[in-house]
């Protein structure tokens, strides 16, 4: 399978993650949605011991859920992010460069679809390092259809669990790479997580209150949120490092309908999240939303049996402050495989 769309768009999506070092315990992780059509997406709230499995037909995994989560879904058929009960956060990222581990045909190696992968992880885990020891144990292949009139899902992912630990997970020329580090905390687009690495020492040489690169592209939006989660005040109460995160996200997010005359559709960012891993607390906005609205995990029921919840954003602009009370029972997304 081949990307569709060329190099005139722009690709896009944001993750920051701010760590407090205060007295009051406070973790959150940011993410931007870019693309350049419209995304419908919806919440989802799924329990615990749910049966599940990785694809409709061929070798696959097969599981039941351990915990509760709530996912973001796109198109109603594939979870883009979620955090679960657990404070277990992965969300994914559009990397272009990315080449999946693909099965041979017939054989008994398990695939795996992009539609559930955030949901098998925040399923069955609740730290990063168990998600690290899970990819040197297994081997894989990845499918996913494809969205937009053909673009291929390229994606990669990041995780980051209640104590602080991250993973970046990349896939490059069929084979998978892995990035784990406390310190990662902030990742974009392509190309891969190393380049941007090397990339940022360069720029730690210079004064970020003096200049800082100001385009929309993945490595300029990767080195204005790593100076600026590395400059905001760490030791904040929990509504002030939720400000500060949201400021940092709003300096890394792609105005809302940006466009270039003659140079085709950019992306532009179309909902932000943040994700609460110390009171399970999910946050929601839309560009073309006046307010936040979220979903608060903790008082809901996510116990085996319990049903599953749907959020539907079609008019998302009525929605402010906790929306628990707005959830519905649902039947679970179908999954594009």
């Amino acid at each position: 399978m081949t990307l569709q769309t060329q190099d005139k768009f722009g690709f896009g999506c944001s993750r920051v993650v701010y760590q407090g070092t205060g007295r009051e315990p406070v973790l959150l992780v940011g993410r931007t949605l870019d693309w350049m059509n419209p995304i419908p997406t919806d919440i989802y709230v799924y329990p615990a011991g749910m049966e599940k499995q990785s694809m409709n037909t061929g070798a696959k995994y097969t599981w039941t859920s351990k915990f509760g989560s709530v996912l973001a879904v796109g198109y109603d058929g594939g979870a883009t992010e979620g955090m679960n009960e657990k404070g277990l956060v992965m969300n994914g990222l559009f990397c272009r460069k990315s080449q999946y581990p693909a099965a041979a045909p017939n054989s008994d190696t398990p695939v795996m679809s992009l539609a559930v992968i955030v949901s098998y992880f925040l399923d069955q885990f609740s730290t990063v390092a168990e998600v690290a020891e899970w990819f040197d144990k297994n081997s894989f292949g990845i499918a996913g259809a494809t969205f937009d009139s053909g673009t291929v899902a390229t994606l990669h992912f990041q995780l980051t669990d209640a104590t602080g630990d991250n993973l970046v997970i990349e896939f490059y020329d069929g084979k998978v790479n892995l990035y784990h580090d406390r310190t990662i905390h902030v990742l974009t687009n392509e190309p891969a997580y190393a380049v941007h690495q090397a990339v940022q020492q360069y720029w730690d040489a210079i004064d970020g209150q003096t200049f800082l690169p100001g385009s929309h592209s993945s490595f300029d939006r990767f080195i204005r949120g790593t100076y600026w989660i590395n400059h905001v005040p760490l030791d904040l109460d929990y509504w002030q490092a939720y400000g500060s995160l949201s400021s940092v996200m709003g300096a890394i997010t792609v105005p809302f309908l940006y466009e270039v005359p003659g140079k085709g559709t950019l992306s532009s960012t179309q909902w932000r999240s943040i994700a609460d891993l110390v009171n399970m607390r999910y946050f929601f906005k839309f560009a073309d939303s006046y307010a936040d609205f979220w979903v608060d995990l903790s008082t809901l029921d996510l116990k085996p049996g319990a049903s599953v919840l749907k959020l539907d954003c079609q008019n998302h602009q009525a929605y402010a402050g906790c929306a628990n009370d707005q959830l519905k029972p649902a039947q679970p997304f179908t999954p594009m495989w």
